[in-house]
């Protein structure tokens, strides 16, 4: 069985065990993750894009949501996750003696985790942001007129798009935080054995 060479302590030297979870980085990587989401899609927002879970949530968004913004707020997830994902795993704690699997395995749920996190402060941020304006938007939507058979089709097709490229990015972003996390991981042992061979 392969073990991290150059992590594993004398035995006759005691051992100071480390949780397998290092949450400070986890929550490092998880604000990264929630403040690159948000200055990138402030960014497609100044380039003209709507690319922000609210953005699809009226009549007007709805009708101009195409494949290039749904294509958009995936490349925006993805960026975020692989930047928080790679914190997590580079700034958790050093694991002596713990099998290159077991590390592995380690590193890639510390990226998920933080996308995890991130993932669910976003939506409560968002709920937070968008509560005030419920009453105003339901009103909104009661006083327009009913759609037509075709509108109701089309406004059904296009929100059953945009929840699709919601899914696969989310999906996707998650895959990419896991391995980023493992990447910084193993820059973190790289670092480590450097700093231990002087």
């Amino acid at each position: 069985m392969a073990i991290d060479t150059g992590f594993v302590a004398p035995s006759n030297a005691a051992v100071e065990l480390k949780p397998p979870v290092s949450w400070g980085a986890i929550w490092s990587g998880a604000t990264v993750t929630v403040a690159v989401s948000i200055v990138l899609t402030l960014a497609g927002a100044g380039l003209g894009y709507a690319l922000s879970v609210s953005a699809i949530a009226s009549r007007s968004s709805l009708a101009a949501f195409t494949p290039e913004v749904g294509a958009g707020a995936m490349v925006v997830q993805v960026l975020a996750a692989a930047l928080g994902g790679y914190l997590a795993g580079r700034l958790r704690t050093i694991w002596h003696g713990v099998h290159d699997d077991e590390a592995h395995f380690r590193d890639m749920a510390h990226g998920l985790i933080a996308w995890a996190l991130a993932t669910l402060i976003l939506i409560v941020l968002g709920a937070a942001l968008l509560a005030p304006y419920a009453d105003a938007l339901a009103g909104q939507a009661g006083d327009q007129p009913p759609l037509s058979a075709d509108d109701a089709r089309r406004a059904a097709s296009i929100a059953a798009q945009s929840y699709l490229f919601m899914a696969v990015g989310m999906l996707l972003s998650a895959f990419v935080a896991a391995v980023a996390g493992r990447i910084g991981g193993l820059r973190n042992e790289q670092m480590h054995l450097t700093y231990l061979h002087r």
